[in-house]
């Protein structure tokens, strides 16, 4: 209490001008054990010549502090700058000392007054070091009293390069709480045993469980972008055993005003442990790609969505629409907009099923580009609903794609998913009738359609993680569907960046695919959040197997079979080349199912596999239909990759 009111009332009482007081009396006392020390540490000189000095000095002093003003500095964070700016001081004192003792020696102005040289010389040495002396000292007692009296931490930081050492200042001069700097971590062996301000740097090695208690280390900071997901995960699996949290320092480009606070410091997240650097896009083409155009974006209040709209509205878009549903988290995307100072808006409720209420969208605000995220994406809830499914992700995406076309809107962009390859559920068999319904159209329509695959995206509704989340939350158990089910991830950004560079070098036709790095084994992500969250596995919580749900895979892909890539400007998007297809009969199977009686489910589900064959059901009610479908083709004697032109509407 006492350390925390001295520290937020410090500038009140120990103002600046205390400080300037202060260093008057020290260069005062300096002036005098100058010639103590000049008369060999004896009072054998002319004192009345002395106290004829003092003024003299005084005076000088005081201009030149104040020119400088070296004691406007808050003494406790005292660094290189101040110290120049003493130095600054000093020698003005001297300089000034040094003429005006010349020019009066030259024209008499004063007479029998004069400083000696040798006595200036060691005046502005010892006023310089007394002086940077006295700060250091303060600030060293202020640190001690902070660490004594606050409660404090003892921190490690990964990382020794320029962004290390920012970070060990903005820790050491917080006020609010004490930060005592054990060691920094390095990976460069060349740094080992070596100093920086006193702290010893060490090598990744070094940093076990047994050295983290054996030194009290409560926290490591991670300060360099360039440290490996998998060093992180390192850390986290054997710190995890000493409860030593992990914690990152935020990108450049993120610091306040170009400075780091202590406050910006955060815990690691689970994205940091993708396995892979960032995806990040900076085309300057994106610019020139939306600048002017007019945009729909629906599925705009979703996930992926809500990204797609922000991400838009930095470009020198005409004008954004926006498109969703769901009313109160379309509000809040409309309410971010507006916080964001842009105007260049629409926000419209409504129901891409509904197709003359998009028409009329289009007749009134004229679309250019079409992002068409909207759609039912929960694969066990669409195994039981295969009708909703195919109405809003096939017949929604028609009607969607159909009124782009009749109103030659340039590009539409259509965002489909990893599911859609080789489905196994009826979520991803509807994807892919989507996919196929806007490549047959691209054969006789202007707007150029292109598709966008990837994966499960951190953090978007529904997602894994937010469901860890709030298990976790809830003290456990965390529920994974099997032990080695993987999946490929990537950010909500990312996933939005990667769509608008897709879009932007699309020609119409394409399938894009993105490098998602590795896929993720979903227990591993469970085990790596409940130890992010300071907790052990399985002692604090544990992770519950409940096996597959019905049309849930146990590895994600992202090429169908008989698809192979070619290669795009972008390291990290791909064109999926996707089989030739009977464009007129696709194109009249999938118009004919969008029309099917809502209770023929098992209908609708035999007349996609028909239609699609590679969807083969996992874990599902409908793995009869399988059975079925290969008999039958068996029987017409139809090969897989032929089946398209002989079994639709069949």
């Amino acid at each position: 209490m006492i350390i925390n009111y001295f520290a937020k009332h410090s500038q009140k009482y120990a103002s600046k001008w205390l400080v300037f007081a202060i260093d008057l009396l020290i260069v005062m006392a300096t002036f005098f054990i100058a010639y103590f020390i000049r008369f060999n540490f004896s009072f054998n000189f002319n004192v009345g010549q002395f106290w004829l000095q003092v003024p003299f000095i005084f005076t000088i002093s005081v201009a030149s502090f104040l020119i400088v003003g070296s004691f406007k500095s808050v003494i406790r964070h005292t660094g290189f700058t101040d110290v120049v700016n003493l130095f600054k001081s000093v020698v003005l004192i001297a300089g000034i000392t040094g003429l005006l003792v010349t020019l009066n020696n030259k024209f008499g102005v004063v007479s029998n007054f004069t400083v000696p040289a040798t006595i200036i010389a060691f005046h502005a040495i010892m006023s310089f070091t007394v002086l940077s002396a006295s700060r250091l000292v303060f600030k060293m007692a202020f640190k001690h009293l902070q660490c004594k009296l606050l409660a404090s931490k003892r921190i490690l930081i990964y990382g020794s390069g320029d962004e290390g050492i920012v970070t060990y200042n903005a820790l050491v001069n917080n006020t609010t709480l004490s930060y005592v700097v054990v060691g920094f971590i390095d990976d460069n062996t060349k740094k080992k045993g070596k100093n920086i301000n006193g702290v010893p740097i060490m090598s990744f090695g070094q940093v076990t469980p047994i050295f983290a208690a054996n030194n009290g280390i409560d926290e490591i900071v991670v300060a360099s972008e360039s440290v490996s997901s998998g060093k992180l995960i390192a850390l986290i699996e054997n710190l995890s055993v000493a409860n030593v949290k992990i914690t990152k320092v935020p990108p450049i480009d993120n610091w306040i005003n170009g400075e780091l606070s202590s406050k910006q410091i955060k815990q690691v997240q689970i994205e940091d442990l993708l396995g892979r650097a960032p995806i990040e896009i900076n085309s300057p083409t994106l610019q020139n790609e939306f600048s002017g155009e007019t945009v729909l974006v629906t599925g705009a209040a979703g996930s992926i969505g809500s990204e797609l709209v922000r991400q838009l509205a930095e470009f020198d878009v005409k004008h954004l629409i926006l498109v969703d549903q769901a009313e109160s988290p379309l509000y809040d995307v409309e309410q971010d907009l507006k916080r964001a100072g842009k105007t260049d808006y629409t926000a419209i409720v409504a129901d891409i099923r509904d197709g003359l209420r998009i028409d009329s969208i289009f007749q009134e605000y004229k679309p250019t580009m079409v992002f068409h995220a909207a759609a039912y994406k929960h694969v066990p809830l669409m195994e039981k609903t295969p009708y909703e499914a195919i109405k809003i992700n096939v017949n929604g995406t028609k009607l969607l794609a159909d009124t782009s076309s009749r109103y030659n809107v340039k590009k539409f962009v259509f965002v489909s998913t990893d599911k859609a390859v080789n489905p196994t559920s009826v979520m991803g068999a509807t994807k892919r009738m989507a996919e196929m319904y806007i490549t047959c159209l691209q054969k006789e329509s202007k707007t150029k359609f292109i598709t966008t695959r990837f994966g499960n995206v951190l953090g978007s509704n529904g997602s894994v993680i937010p469901l860890f989340k709030k298990q976790i939350e809830n003290g456990g158990p965390l529920t994974v569907t099997d032990s080695e089910i993987t999946r490929y991830f990537m950010t909500i950004p990312e996933a939005s960046q990667l769509v608008l560079e897709a879009g932007s070098m699309g020609k119409g036709g394409e399938i894009f695919i993105f490098d998602m790095g590795e896929s993720v084994k979903i227990f591993d992500l469970a085990k790596n959040m409940i130890k992010l969250s300071g907790l052990r596995y399985p002692e604090d919580i544990d992770i519950k197997i409940t096996g597959l749900r019905p049309g849930e895979k146990l590895y994600e892909e992202l090429l169908a079979n008989g698809e192979n890539t070619l290669a795009t400007y972008s390291k990290k998007i791909l064109i999926s080349k996707t089989r030739e297809l009977d464009y007129e009969r696709i194109k009249a199977s999938i118009e004919e199912l969008c029309i099917t009686n809502r209770f023929q489910n098992n209908n609708i589900v035999l007349k996609m596999k028909r239609l699609i064959p590679e969807y083969k059901s996992n874990n599902s009610d409908y793995e009869r239909f399988d059975k079925r479908v290969q008999t039958y083709k068996k029987v017409k004697g139809i090969v897989d990759n032929k089946v398209d032109k002989n079994i639709v509407n069949r």
